[in-house]
């Protein structure tokens, strides 16, 4: 269940790039992602949807706190992504984790 905390920063997020940090109730970093509309994006993942994979589900379930930080473009949010990603290992993101990618 999204706590109403959660849902007034849903309210005032920009829709411009940026990257999104979800962390849990003890405040760690569970997840970072990037987007070219941070309201599009982040909303996406609290919206009802019975498709959304167990990996999301769990996600969304965990998540206590969020935060963004905006950018100029999408180029620099990828790599601040992926700084964020290396820097604090989330729980929930893999693809960057084995650093495999390359940025």
């Amino acid at each position: 269940m999204v706590s109403s905390n959660l849902k007034e920063k849903l309210k005032d997020l920009p829709t411009t790039p940026g990257v999104y940090i979800y962390e849990d109730a003890g405040g760690e970093i569970i997840y970072v992602g990037k987007a070219k509309n941070l309201r599009s994006r982040v909303s996406s993942y609290f919206r009802l949807n019975l498709d959304k994979s167990s990996k999301t589900f769990a996600l969304v379930e965990k998540t206590n706190d969020m935060r963004f930080i905006e950018v100029d473009s999408e180029l620099e949010a990828l790599i601040l992504e992926a700084e964020l990603i290396k820097k604090h290992l989330p729980q929930f993101n893999i693809s960057l984790k084995d650093d495999k990618s390359y940025l």
